[in-house]
């Protein structure tokens, strides 16, 4: 399992945290993590994660990921 990193930008609260949470999960993503403070969230794929699906899924909940790399 790879873990990735992606950073959001656009979160200002708990709530928006959430949001990015749910969307990423809901997208199939494992053990997901979003850090308010950090600006980022942090997932598990079994598959190869590429930028432009988490870029759309996150974009869908009204936030931009600007970087994603392998953690």
């Amino acid at each position: 399992m790879r873990e990735y990193v992606a950073k959001i930008k656009g979160m200002t609260c708990p709530h928006c945290a959430m949001k990015v949470k749910k969307v990423l999960e809901n997208a199939g993503y494992k053990d997901v993590q979003v850090s308010l403070d950090k600006g980022e969230a942090r997932f598990k794929s079994e598959e190869e994660v590429f930028f432009e699906e988490v870029a759309e899924a996150v974009s869908n909940v009204g936030y931009e990921v600007v970087e994603l790399k392998e953690a």
